[in-house]
């Protein structure tokens, strides 16, 4: 028995080759709201505001952490290659 799937979820896939920039992409959209999640309700709390404010800091957070991850990315790779022995292929 087969199931019908949803049409967003046959869009066609990304070359392998767009890792490198999907990747960082991600990690900064869910680090940013995460992180402006957690400000946002120190700062001001879970109020009747809350969730406009968040919103609004997580944007902000978004234009500053996907380029802040691009160029940090290659010095955080060497750090970890120096801590962290290479794995055997």
């Amino acid at each position: 028995m087969s199931r019908a799937r949803h049409p967003l979820l046959q869009l066609r896939k990304l070359p392998p080759s767009y890792g490198r920039l999907v990747t960082p992409l991600v990690l900064s959209i869910f680090m940013s709201g995460i992180v402006s999640a957690v400000v946002t309700v120190k700062g001001l709390g879970l109020g009747p505001g809350f969730l406009t404010n968040w919103l609004s800091a997580w944007f902000a957070s978004c234009l500053i952490a996907f380029p802040s991850l691009m160029l940090i990315l290659p010095i955080v790779r060497r750090i970890v290659s120096t801590i962290v022995e290479p794995s055997a292929r």
